[in-house]
């Protein structure tokens, strides 16, 4: 490590996060420096930095195993960085609990459409207000949302477990929506959906790209989706980022080397 790392870290790890909701994380970005994270003695992420500007749309992309998932749970605090600092809003965030980066204005969805089977659709939403500020929880759950997902106001009563697979990944995706993050790190939100349920997740995720009041950091598979949404974009391949730069930056070789299966 170079003395201005060390420098650079000991300054990050002086600064204490601003105790601040969702609300108050206006046009938060997030900045990842030298990131190594993993799994006990296994190495996954090797010296990952990632920019992602207040208002704007990310795309992280790769082949399965890379690591791409890995860096999501270590933004989101459910991994532990061996090394490197993790940035958002200005602070410090690297040591920081989950709950505190949710409620800092953090929302997560994860791979896999992770919802409370054995709760209602209506109790799942009211989960996702816990990372709100108290004037949002009192509020209760937000018109937006089922502007957003009509579906979920049809079904509100009924269990998550009942829903179909694609209208449990949209109950997953509003549920991050409920607290009004200020960054979404949305995981594969499209992987095995079908096409009609595809292309409502699409048209969210376009509306929140044109409100330009929410970053977003996308792990997506569909390659013309990816580059047409993205302001920027990251390859990741085997833990280490190989390319970045716009959707236009993005060159046949390069998807051929890193992206192609």
């Amino acid at each position: 490590m170079t003395e201005n790392t060390m420098t650079e870290n000991m300054m990050m790890e002086n600064t204490a996060p601003k105790t601040a909701g969702a609300g108050q994380a206006s046009g938060a970005g997030l900045e990842l420096k030298h990131l190594e994270a993993g799994y006990g003695e296994s190495m996954i992420l090797r010296d990952v930095s990632l920019t992602v500007k207040p208002g704007q749309v990310v795309c992280l992309m790769g082949r399965n195993g890379v690591g791409k998932s890995t860096l999501m749970k270590t933004v989101m605090g459910l991994i532990k960085p061996k090394r490197g600092t993790i940035a958002y809003g200005g602070q410090n965030y690297t040591k920081q609990p989950p709950d505190r980066r949710a409620k800092a204005g953090i929302g997560y969805v994860p791979q896999g459409r992770d919802v409370f089977p054995q709760l209602t659709v209506e109790e799942n939403l009211l989960l996702g207000l816990e990372a709100a500020d108290a004037k949002l929880r009192r509020a209760g759950i937000p018109q937006h949302v089922f502007d957003k997902f009509p579906v979920l106001k049809e079904m509100i009563h009924r269990k998550g477990g009942d829903l179909s697979g694609g209208q449990q990944q949209q109950l997953s995706i509003a549920r991050a929506l409920v607290s009004e993050p200020k960054l979404l790190l949305l995981d594969e939100p499209m992987e095995g959906i079908q096409p009609s349920i595809v292309m409502d997740i699409e048209r969210v995720i376009e509306s929140i790209k044109a409100s330009r009041t929410m970053s977003v950091l996308l792990i997506e598979q569909s390659l013309s989706f990816a580059t047409s949404i993205a302001d920027y974009y990251y390859v990741l391949d085997k833990g280490v980022i190989v390319a970045e730069g716009s959707s236009a930056d993005l060159s046949e070789d390069q998807v051929r080397r890193h992206l192609a299966v």
